[in-house]
């Protein structure tokens, strides 16, 4: 396992859900990150895809300092952005796919990695690489059955649900397996607040 990140189970111990914010202004990422932490949820996402986003990451990371909150950067795919991130000061890396240059990288750094997986062949290569905590994607596809599956032959690895979910579904992929689920829509969606402030409060 050399090269390997940063263990992430410390990261997610405890805790039931994360809040990913994409493709929003940076006034608007900052008031939804808010309206998560009052919720309870601590870990934060902002994927990176664009100057703009990256901006917005960069005002969250002074905000989430300033309140001990943590934040980490989403989409990453390659080492160049790894290093990065690093150096904006960023609480986790997280990818849509499993890439061991970027396992790697997120190793040098220091950094805990969430990859990417969706077969059994990508969950077992990502653990050889390290990383016990994985990101199911996309969940919403993958179904809750899944989790059950992988958990027969990877009792070792915990994995955070991702991709389609909301208020509707997400304790049915906590039922199923999943250590944690990563919601985006529903976190701007006042109707879904409360059954959200509910999952935090029940799995917390």
């Amino acid at each position: 396992m050399t090269g390997a990140p940063q263990d992430a189970a410390e990261l997610i111990k405890g805790r039931s859900v994360m809040a990913i914010f994409r493709g929003f202004d940076t006034d608007r990422t900052v008031e939804l990150a808010r309206r998560a932490w009052d919720l309870g949820i601590d870990l934060v996402e902002v994927p990176i895809q664009d100057d703009a986003s990256v901006a917005t990451l960069q005002a969250l990371l002074v905000e989430a300092k300033a309140t001990g909150r943590t934040v980490g950067a989403g989409t990453v795919i390659t080492p160049e952005q790894v290093a990065d991130c690093a150096g904006w000061g960023v609480g986790f890396i997280v990818s849509p796919g499993l890439d061991a240059d970027v396992v790697r990288a997120c190793g040098t750094a220091g950094l805990p990695h969430l990859p990417g997986v969706a077969t059994p062949s990508e969950v077992q290569q990502a653990y050889r690489l390290g990383c016990t905590v994985q990101k199911a994607f996309p969940a919403s596809v993958l179904g809750t059955g899944w989790f059950a599956a992988m958990g027969g032959p990877f009792p070792q690895v915990r994995f955070v649900a991702t991709g389609g979910l909301d208020a509707d579904n997400a304790a049915d992929f906590l039922a199923a397996g999943a250590s944690m689920v990563a919601l985006g829509s529903a976190l701007t969606t006042p109707d879904q607040l409360n059954r959200v402030a509910a999952i935090v409060q029940q799995r917390g």
